[in-house]
């Protein structure tokens, strides 16, 4: 039974947990985490959802994504998720999320790392990955354009590449 702890509207922890899938109570929410890998090509890591995953099978999406569980901060979190998803190792703990994503149901914390790895070299995760491999902004463009890719906002896709060599979000011209 994995647990999730629960937090306020501000991010505070309540001391509550809630097992997975059970629907979150009123003003409680949940921490998520995603990681973008950036290669010194320019290219981003992208894996594909198994097909029998509940949300988004068979699509593709960012590099590694995945809930924290009870007892873990965001850091934590996504270095467990980038060992388990991608076979990975990756000390988080000077790492900041490069942005915040506040959606219904959460607190989504997303990390840009940069890593050149082959793809050969990943130990994918039977129950969440199917594949994984390089693309460019052109062809994950063409991914959520076919349906392929999890519907992300392009302008989502362009800030993730865009903080492969920026920080911050205003220009310092």
């Amino acid at each position: 039974m994995e647990l999730f702890d629960l937090y306020d509207d501000e991010r505070n922890f309540t001391g509550e947990t809630i097992e997975r899938r059970k629907p979150l109570p009123e003003s409680r929410y949940h921490l998520v985490i995603h990681i973008c890998i950036l290669g010194s090509d320019g290219k981003m890591l992208i894996q594909q959802r198994q097909p029998f995953k509940k949300s988004f099978p068979g699509k593709w999406d960012v590099s590694v994504g995945g809930s924290a569980v009870a007892g873990e901060n965001s850091r934590q979190a996504a270095s467990r998720e980038l060992y388990e998803e991608l076979g990975i190792s990756h000390d988080f703990s000077h790492d900041r999320p490069m942005l915040t994503v506040h959606f219904e149901r959460g607190f989504d914390d997303v990390y840009v790392i940069h890593k050149d790895i082959a793809v050969s070299e990943l130990k994918l995760q039977a129950e969440e990955v199917q594949a994984a491999k390089w693309a460019d902004r052109d062809e994950i463009y063409s991914l959520i354009d076919s349906g392929a890719f999890i519907p992300y906002y392009k302008s989502y896709i362009d800030m993730l590449f865009n903080y492969r060599t920026k920080r911050g979000n205003f220009s310092k011209e």
